[in-house]
């Protein structure tokens, strides 16, 4: 009968268990914080998605104060339309000449470098720069207003009246914001198209009448482009709004909040850009 050495056993036992340790490692703290980041991301999109069904719910079913709306589109609107004008004049510039710079050194014929722009115009550029520089300020500004109001209790004092903060501050500007964003647009559009023909003609000897070339616009590109509008002028007074009813704190709360309000506005004009182009492109080809 063979007998075990107890000193050999517990090496034995201590290697085995040494071998377990490595092949099953605790978890580690870098694992926990991604987890944690993933439930945090999951409950603000979860409590976005509130904000923007009861936006929905009060457009359609909510008090209606007079003059709120109109107030609302001048802050949007007007107030941001000189700057989107500056913005999309230069985008005309840089898009002009970069592009006819580019197919230049693939073929000396430059007659359908003004359809193409225009297609880009109609189709995206215009749609899209114009909600990103509009994520900056009305985005910023939204949070701001909102959140000061939360840390000064004035959100608590319209809850005790019985008026909802969405309602009352969020619906306002969502409905300005999606009738503002598609008229700020299409003027910005056209003086960005006005100062792309200036360039061509300028820089590469096209006229007017050859760059105002429509034959690659059809009505998807129309269609694509007008579904930008509504979807970015919808979702930049949503997102900005919950950022702001979400403030805690004091002024570095504020602060906070308007950070987070520029970064998510933008990041969900990049994320509805990438599937409406997509949806639009597989129907309109």
């Amino acid at each position: 009968m063979t007998s075990i050495n107890p000193s050999a056993q517990s090496g034995a036992a201590s290697s085995v268990g040494h071998i377990e340790e490595e092949d099953f490692p605790e978890d580690p703290k870098g694992i926990a914080a991604i987890g944690a980041a993933g439930l945090s991301l999951s409950r603000a999109a979860k409590a976005q998605y509130s904000v923007f069904v009861q936006t929905l719910y009060y457009t359609f079913r909510g008090n209606r104060r007079p003059g709120a709306i109109i107030q609302q589109c001048y802050e949007i609107g007007n107030r941001s339309l000189v700057f989107l004008c500056i913005v999309m004049g230069f985008m005309g510039m840089i898009l002009t000449y970069q592009a006819g710079i580019q197919v230049q050194r693939v073929v000396p014929d430059l007659n359908l470098l003004g359809a193409t722009f225009l297609e880009l115009i109609v189709r995206d550029i215009a749609a899209s720069i114009c909600a990103l520089m509009l994520a900056t300020r009305v985005g910023a500004g939204i949070a701001a207003e909102i959140g000061s109001m939360v840390v000064t209790e004035q959100v608590d004092a319209l809850r005790m009246t019985a008026a909802d903060p969405i309602d009352y501050l969020i619906k306002p500007r969502f409905v300005a914001s999606t009738i503002m964003t598609i008229m700020c647009v299409v003027i910005a559009g056209g003086v960005s198209i006005l100062t792309g023909i200036w360039t061509g003609k300028m820089f590469f000897g096209i006229s007017a009448e050859t760059f105002i070339n429509w034959s690659l616009v059809d009505w998807g590109d129309v269609i694509v482009g007008v579904t930008k509008c509504f979807a970015y002028g919808a979702a930049i007074p949503v997102v900005s709004g919950y950022c702001g009813l979400s403030t805690f704190g004091g002024s570095e709360g504020v602060g906070w909040a308007t950070t987070r309000a520029v970064v998510n506005s933008s990041l969900a004009v990049i994320i509805l850009n990438f599937f409406i182009s997509g949806a639009g492109y597989l129907i309109f080809g």
